[in-house]
């Protein structure tokens, strides 16, 4: 018999529109969809639809000069109710890192109002034959299986990481040179249901670093027990009854603040960092990253660009930088070309820097978790040196060990320095570092969009170089060895470029005028490459106790 299919009780009702000028900014709640001024093109101003995912009061910056409090005090009591709220929303159709805090001074409340749709009951799946269970017990063989938070999120984060095997046999390619080729069939990436966001987005995260999640098992519900040690008089002040604890308070609670225990496939988190200063750039975060909660809603926050230690204020940041003597990454210098170099470092002996790179990098990836025990990973910092020092560029995170043979566990490219070509050459030298070890690598899956990207970039300027310049015929496996690319990377990449074909009985690698016309018009651009001879390192070699973490 097949599995019965649901009953539906009809469509969802359509959602319940307000017209302008029905309604007030008081009453918009969380989920509405309204109309929201934002700057456009050209210094334009556009109306764009987005949806409130969060409001607040106006915070006050608690570390400004206190010259200014009375005026700031002063301001605070003429400000109308629309200057007093912000709201955290989420721009229809737009990436998921513009999402952004407004004041209720750009929301239109001319334009129409959308209400959020009410959710529908949960349908349950059964099979038919399955016994119905009496309300109020436990179906056999589940009485003692707790319900883990992060199931489902383990789960995709398994499947996604898995690694694909390796051909056990080497296929021999000729390669040609066409002005055309069959497209082959697209391939998709099958996404679980609790991963999918936006269906115009690419559903691949980059959520692979050095930190993990920590997970909490329970029924769901919060207990709150009272361990005090004070005794209970007639003129003490009686506990607050259970019922005033509620699950959405106490999520709404985590959501906004910088804990970092809770569940991330279950709460979505709203960003708490406007801007952040490193050195002379002032950058604008992408995501929730949990800083300490004393720091969150800042105007700006100030980095220390050389130990990355963070303040709330620009005069403590000078302060510090009179007692700071850090010029460079904590670590060993393993190559240096120009003014370009990289530094080796251990998370186990510089845990704190280690960590404070983990915290800035949380602000421009998302679901990306974060984890204090950095000791597992090995860190390899980009810099660029001028007069005051080695500014941090970018890094990556390396498994001292790893059973996948990951070479990369997380990569970034700090905002002011994007659209450079530092991301490539962050992907080249790790791809040195993998031909050094005599091993092929590949990144932690899944990838980010942007991830995803620089290295489809990557893969296919080294594969089609090493076609143009090979004479004969090539193995996937030869490429693989040369390149130090997995044979899967190789061959998601051939087929992307619709480089494979099928003449007479064998397979052939079709170089079209597309793909050399691309190739060409990259080479023109000169970038920057790694050059081997300037690396000065040797694969480290781990005891079994230096492998023990945690202990």
């Amino acid at each position: 018999m097949s599995p019965s299919t649901p009953v539906n009780d009809g469509p969802l009702p359509p959602p319940v529109i307000n017209p302008g000028g029905t309604y007030t900014l008081q009453s918009i709640s969380v989920g509405c969809k309204v109309y929201i001024s934002r700057p456009g093109p050209n210094g334009t101003t556009e109306e764009r639809v987005a949806e409130i995912l969060s409001i607040r009061d106006k915070p006050v910056n608690p570390y400004a000069r206190r010259s200014n409090d009375v005026k700031e005090e002063e301001e605070a009591d003429n400000k109308t109710p629309e200057e007093k709220l912000e709201f955290f929303v989420h721009w229809d159709q737009f990436n998921k890192r513009l999402d952004d805090w407004v004041s209720g001074t750009r929301i239109l409340l001319h334009r129409d109002l959308e209400w959020p749709r009410p959710k529908a009951p949960p349908v349950k799946k059964a099979l038919n034959g399955t016994p119905k269970v009496p309300p109020g017990k436990v179906p056999p063989g589940k009485a003692h299986r707790p319900n883990n938070l992060l199931k489902a999120a383990t789960s995709n984060a398994a499947l996604g990481a898995s690694p694909a095997p390796t051909p056990q046999h080497s296929q021999i390619f000729s390669i040609s040179r066409a002005s055309s080729s069959p497209a082959p069939p697209s391939l998709k990436r099958k996404v679980p249901h609790d991963e999918e966001e936006d269906p115009t987005e690419e559903a691949y995260d980059f959520d692979a670093d050095a930190d993990g999640d920590m997970e909490i098992e329970g029924d769901g519900d919060l207990e709150t027990f009272d361990l005090s040690l004070t005794d209970t008089g007639p003129d003490s002040q009686e506990p607050p009854p259970f019922s005033a604890f509620s699950k959405e308070q106490e999520i709404e609670k985590l959501r906004t603040s910088g804990s970092l225990t809770q569940s991330v496939s279950e709460i979505a988190r709203v960003k708490n960092l406007n801007r952040l200063q490193i050195g002379k750039h002032e950058v604008e975060t992408w995501y929730f990253s949990p800083y300490p909660k004393e720091y969150a809603h800042l105007p700006v926050l100030y980095i220390c660009e050389f130990c990355l230690s963070f303040f709330p204020s620009p005069f403590m940041l000078s302060r510090h930088r009179q007692r700071c003597n850090l010029l460079h990454p904590p670590g060993n210098e393993i190559y240096r070309h120009e003014d370009i170099s990289f530094f080796e470092i251990d998370g186990k002996r510089q845990l704190s820097w280690c960590r404070n790179l983990s915290l800035l990098s949380k602000c421009f990836l998302d679901h990306k978790t974060l984890y204090y025990d950095v000791t597992p990973f090995m860190y390899y910092v980009m810099a660029i040196r001028d007069s005051a020092g080695c500014h941090i560029i970018g890094y990556f995170s390396k498994e001292k060990e790893s059973a996948e043979n990951y070479n990369v566990a997380c990569i970034l490219t700090l905002p002011h320095h994007q659209r450079h070509g530092y991301g490539k050459l962050l992907i080249e030298f790790s791809y040195e570092l993998s031909k050094k070890e005599g091993k092929l690598g590949s990144p932690e899956k899944p990838l980010s969009d942007l991830g995803l990207l620089s290295y489809r970039a990557y893969w296919s300027e080294v594969v089609v170089e090493l076609l143009m310049e090979w004479d004969g015929d090539i193995s996937i496996d030869e490429v693989a060895q040369k390149t130090s690319i997995t044979h899967a990377d190789v061959m998601n990449t051939c087929i992307t470029l619709q480089l494979f074909k099928h003449y007479k009985g064998q397979h052939l690698i079709v170089l079209n005028d597309t793909v050399l016309q691309r190739h060409e018009k990259l080479r023109k651009k000169n970038r920057r490459r790694i050059h081997p001879e300037n690396l000065r390192w040797k694969p480290p070699v781990f005891t079994r106790d230096q492998l023990r973490f945690g202990w």
